[in-house]
C-alpha cells in the first residue's frame, strides 16, 4: 500500500505518468544497470525493511548527515536520526542547534564530508542514472565527491526509462511537489537552481542506492 502524501500533494499539479509503480522487469532492468554503473543497490519491500537496512549499512560511531528528503521522513530515517536508539553523531542535530548564522552555515558546508549522508533522489533512469536538484545544492553537494559514503533512498516510482524522462520528471513531478512543500513550510517558492546528473560511481562501495517496491516521496 503506497504511504499517505501530505495534504500539499493535492495542490500540485503533476504529470503522474511519470509517478507510476515500474513494471517489474523495468525496476530488475534499473537494477541491474545501476549496478553496472558502480553503485551499490539493496531492493526492499517497505518502509520498514528501508530503515533497518539503513541501520544495519551505518556503523556506530559514524558521523551521519541527510539532505532534506520526504522519503527519508515517510522511512521513519528522519525521526529516528534525531530521536532513535543509535551510537551515530547526528550532525543535523549539531547544525540546528548553531544560532549564529554564519557558523551554522558553516557547519552545513562541512556536513557535506560527513562519514556517511543520506537523501533522496528526484529520479532515476532505467539505463542507470540518477537526477537530482536542489534550492541551496545542500543534498547534491555531498552526492559526487564531497560525502566519504551516500545512501540514496528511493521509490520505485521514480523509475522512468530514459535521462531525458528523469530530467522530465524533475521538472513536472519533484518540482511542483517541492514547490507547494516549499510554501506550506517556509513561505516561499522553491528553484531548480542546482541540478546533477548523477551517471557513474567510480569508487567501490561509496553509493547505495535502496529501492522500496511501492510509491515514496517524488
Amino acid at each position: 500500500m503506497s504511504q499517505r502524501k501530505p495534504d500539499y500533494v493535492d495542490d500540485a499539479d503533476i504529470d503522474e505518468s511519470l509517478d507510476d509503480l515500474p513494471a517489474a522487469d523495468a525496476i530488475e532492468e534499473t537494477v541491474e544497470n545501476l549496478e553496472a554503473n558502480g553503485f551499490e543497490v539493496v531492493v526492499v519491500d517497505s518502509a520498514d525493511a528501508a530503515l533497518a537496512e539503513l541501520q544495519s549499512l551505518i556503523p556506530a560511531g559514524s558521523s551521519v548527515m541527510n539532505g532534506h528528503s520526504t522519503t527519508l521522513e515517510e522511512i521513519g530515517f528522519a525521526e529516528y536520526l534525531s530521536e532513535g536508539d543509535h551510537e551515530w553523531e547526528s550532525l543535523p542535530d549539531e547544525i540546528w542547534s548553531i544560532e549564529d548564522d554564519a557558523e551554522r552555515q558553516a557547519a552545513r558546508r562541512e556536513s557535506q564530508t560527513a562519514e556517511f549522508f543520506l537523501g533522496g533522489i528526484n529520479a532515476i533512469a532505467q539505463s542507470g542514472e540518477l537526477v537530482a536538484a536542489d534550492r541551496s545544492g545542500s543534498r547534491i553537494g555531498a552526492y559526487p565527491f564531497a560525502a566519504e559514503n551516500v545512501v540514496i533512498v528511493s521509490g520505485v516510482n521514480k523509475i522512468v526509462p530514459t535521462v531525458d524522462d528523469a530530467l522530465d520528471r524533475l521538472e513536472s513531478v519533484a518540482y511542483p511537489l517541492e514547490n507547494e512543500r516549499a510554501q506550506e513550510a517556509y513561505g516561499v517558492d522553491s528553484a531548480i537552481a542546482k541540478q546533477l546528473i548523477f551517471r557513474q560511481e567510480l569508487e567501490e562501495g561509496r553509493t547505495t542506492v535502496v529501492l522500496i517496491r511501492d510509491q515514496f516521496g517524488y
